[in-house]
């Protein structure tokens, strides 16, 4: 309780103990009124300059708090957007290793590649070699069914080739029917070697390469038992290039060359797929 309360109460006793005994004058009993309504309205004003100081006070403490929280959200947005920042960069840095190391396999399987067709190339040559200073004698074959004699090294060389093919190692099989058509450039296997040539690129992809070498066993070698399925791989290759035309054109052309074989049959099948 406030000292002006007290003193209040005070008062207020001594009037009441006047009154009650008697004692003192009318002056002094007014006087004690007097001063009893002093100590009220002192208490008033103290009560309410207490009440104007406080809500002054609440009111700083709201701003002071609304102006803390407007920092904080200012800060939590500040950090909110320097963590998204943050989080692109790395995203960024992490797209970038990605392609970085998919690059890096890329020419890594590509060495890889390359170095098994040097080595395969190598090991070709040198069995090669060592088969024509062990063998001269010349040996008789079956190429696509026709007779013929060849080179012992020839013969291998054509074999490896075609094992490779019928693994599924296209790649390989590219290279080692390149190679043979390298070392033996009049080989009676040539024919043979372009047409599996031309079938290893067309699995690797390499569709330009493939009609090129098909192309060249029709010119070459029109009679071969072999040149009509090399007509329906042009057309296979042309349909993979878009141009469908023209792939139309091939087997046209195949069903006419060609009409007493089972591939012209496929020929037609496929033409009527076409239009």
């Amino acid at each position: 309780m406030t000292p002006a309360f007290w003193g209040l109460k005070k008062s207020s006793l001594v009037l009441l103990l006047c009154v009650a005994f008697g004692g003192g004058s009318a002056q002094a009993a007014l006087f004690g009124d007097d001063e009893a309504r002093r100590a009220i309205l002192d208490l008033r004003q103290r009560l309410e300059q207490s009440q104007t100081a406080n809500r002054a006070l609440m009111e700083q403490a709201a701003q002071q708090q609304a102006q803390q929280t407007a920092q904080l959200t200012q800060q939590h947005n500040q950090s909110l957007t320097q963590l998204r920042s943050a989080l692109l960069d790395l995203q960024t840095q992490i797209d970038k290793l990605r392609a970085d190391l998919a690059q890096s396999l890329g020419a890594q399987e590509r060495l890889a590649r390359d170095l098994t067709e040097v080595q395969l190339r190598q090991k070709d040559s040198l069995t090669s070699v060592d088969d024509r200073l062990r063998r001269f004698e010349p040996v008789k074959v079956s190429v696509d069914g026709r007779e013929a004699m060849v080179e012992p090294a020839e013969k291998a060389d054509f074999d490896r080739s075609m094992a490779l093919f019928r693994q599924g190692d296209f790649p390989g099989a590219q290279a080692a029917f390149a190679g043979f058509l390298s070392r033996y450039p009049t080989s009676v296997y040539k024919p043979s070697v372009l047409f599996w040539l031309g079938n290893a690129q067309y699995a690797n992809k390499a569709y330009r390469d493939a009609l090129a070498n098909f192309q060249r066993l029709l010119t070459e070698s029109p009679t071969h038992p072999r040149a009509a399925e090399a007509m329906l791989a042009i057309s296979n290759v042309q349909v993979e290039l878009k141009d469908l035309k023209a792939a139309r054109k091939t087997l046209e052309d195949l069903v006419k060359a060609y009409p007493a074989t089972e591939t012209a049959g496929t020929a037609r099948e496929r033409l009527s797929r076409l239009r």
